[in-house]
């Protein structure tokens, strides 16, 4: 035991210089943690669920409010302000403390919530989940923070698991719950109005337990310049991403606008964090092996999971012909695989104090769950179907909690806050990445295989009517085929057989590119060095 904290202090290192002072670490019983551990959960719960219920409900409040070219926006605007907030989070409770900046992103969250509630129309809606993101961000952030200050990084790894798993759950379960909500007398309204209840449970719990140390400030200021270039080239990347192929073409000015500004924004960024007396993502992380392989493999983790939870539901629902319920259920197998792997690979690392092989077994088995996935056909039995989600859940699983426990164990307390935001960040970030690749595949290869069916059928017609046949009435597989799943279903037989088994080699295209993105985290991974996790903090 001695060796391995010695060998984890070796890695993490003296205190750097420039870092703020540690406060002595507080020590709490393990019923204590296991009550503040439930109010982090909730947290967390709120702030997934806030990302993934509104989609279900989005063609119900565009009924009701109208704005049908702002759709795009009341999903996004959660997602950008969430991501491009998280690295502030975490650098903040640095000078202004854990629990005040914790809990001041549960009265944004809950304010927000209840605003977009009562929205009026979609300006008041879209304005309201900009807002949302900001507390969105703190509330999937500080909890992994907190939890750092309260469990030393041997034993973090049995509490970290639960986060990880609730992490999977309320973002794979969100639809669902939107689903059932907009279908029950409450309307969607309480799609926002839900999550309140949940923040003000964990407000409480937070205030009455939470008992941390006053951090010194010693002279430390906020750098507002560097979180304004951070903010503002996460705002452009995320920006592009989202409304890229919806609202303006890949290859447009708007793209090489945004893109334009991403860059310069982080050169003014990397500029500015290296001049600031209290950078928001100090440049010595960057210097440390852990911290960057983190971030890589973080990335691509976000890449594979987004992926498959976005589009994975539109291969149930079109080619399989399963209902919004019953595809939601399908997704079972991989939030059961998230939550056994997170939460046992989380004991173990505890009980050995050694982590490196989880998230090498994990993306392995994200690689074999998208292979299974790219092999999927029309007629798939579901149990294979089943399988390939499970895999990806497993690995997953695995995967996440691990690389912020590594990230923490390998840097001074000091840093901790600061490097835990930055690898959520990347995850979010890479998540946004994946969906929009992902997209961009599907819509690509869609439309390549509705053209070569329409030319199949236009074949087949000349050759009918020179040999003096009938000629066939051909289906219609244009883009205007292409609605809802009950619009595809409700297609007479040859147009709706096209367009599923158009839907059904997209796919093929999607999960295969999967495999690489997977590949090239598992390589990452093996570039980890392996540190026993210290005994103390």
């Amino acid at each position: 035991m001695t060796e391995q904290v010695a060998a984890g202090r070796a890695e993490q290192g003296p205190r750097p210089s420039g870092a703020p002072a540690e406060p002595p670490a507080p020590n709490y019983s393990k019923r204590q943690v296991i009550e503040i551990l439930a109010g982090l959960m909730l947290a967390m719960l709120t702030s997934m669920l806030t990302t993934s219920i509104v989609g279900t409900a989005l063609p119900t409040i565009v009924g009701d409010l109208g704005g049908q070219d702002k759709l795009s926006w009341v999903a996004s605007a959660t997602l950008l302000t969430m991501t491009a907030s998280t690295p502030l989070w975490g650098r903040l409770s640095d000078i202004w403390g854990r629990k005040l900046l914790f809990q001041t992103a549960l009265v944004i969250f809950i304010g927000s919530s209840v605003a977009a509630g009562f929205a009026q129309d979609m300006t008041w809606l879209i304005a309201a989940r900009f807002v949302q993101g900001i507390g969105a961000g703190g509330l999937a952030t500080l909890p992994q923070v907190i939890l750092g200050d309260v469990v030393e990084p041997r034993e973090r790894g049995r509490y970290s698991g639960f986060l990880g798993a609730v992490f999977g759950v309320s973002t794979v379960a969100g639809p669902l719950l939107g689903g059932f909500l907009v279908d029950s007398p409450l309307g969607w309204r309480w799609c926002f109005f839900i999550t309140v209840p949940v923040a003000v449970a964990a407000f409480i719990t937070i205030q009455r337990l939470l008992r941390l140390p006053v951090r010194p400030r010693g002279g430390a200021r906020v750098d507002w310049w560097g979180a304004t270039c951070i903010v503002g080239a996460a705002s452009a990347v995320m920006l592009v991403l989202s409304l890229g192929g919806k609202e303006f073409a890949w290859n447009s000015v708007p793209t090489y606008l945004f893109v334009a500004a991403a860059v310069l924004l982080t050169a003014l960024a990397v500029a500015a964090e290296r001049r600031a007396s209290d950078p928001i993502l100090p440049p010595r992380l960057f210097r440390n092996r852990t911290f960057l392989v983190a971030s890589a493999a973080s990335a691509a983790v976000g890449m594979a999971m987004f992926g498959v939870m976005i589009y994975f539901p539109q291969y149930l629902q079109i080619v399989k012909g399963m209902s919004p319920t019953a595809s939601g259920l399908m997704t079972l197998p991989m939030v059961l695989g998230m939550l056994t792997a997170s939460i046992s690979s989380g004991m173990l690392v505890s009980r050995t104090g050694k982590w490196k092989a989880y998230p090498v077994a994990g993306m392995v088995l994200v690689v074999a769950g998208y292979l299974v996935l790219s092999r999927l056909q029309v007629d798939s039995a579901l149990p294979m179907v089943g399988l390939g989600v499970l895999l990806i859940g497993l690995g997953l699983g695995l995967s996440m909690q691990i690389l912020i426990l590594a990230t923490q164990n390998a840097l001074a307390r000091a840093d901790m806050a600061a490097a835990t935001s930055a690898v959520s960040f990347f995850r979010n970030l890479g998540g946004a990445v994946g969906v929009a690749a992902f997209g961009a595949v599907m819509t690509n290869r869609l439309h390549s295989e509705l053209g070569r069916l329409a030319e199949q059928a236009a074949q087949r017609a000349e050759q009918a009517a020179a040999a003096g046949r009938p000629v066939p009435a051909a289906p219609d597989v244009s883009e205007s085929a292409l609605g809802s799943p009950d619009a595809i279903h409700a297609l007479p037989a040859a147009a709706q057989d096209a367009v599923v088994t158009a839907f059904n080699n997209s796919m093929h295209t999607v999960f295969q590119l999967g495999v690489p993105i997977a590949v090239v985290g598992f390589v990452l991974v093996l570039f980890f060095k392996q540190v026993p996790l210290r005994s103390g903090r």
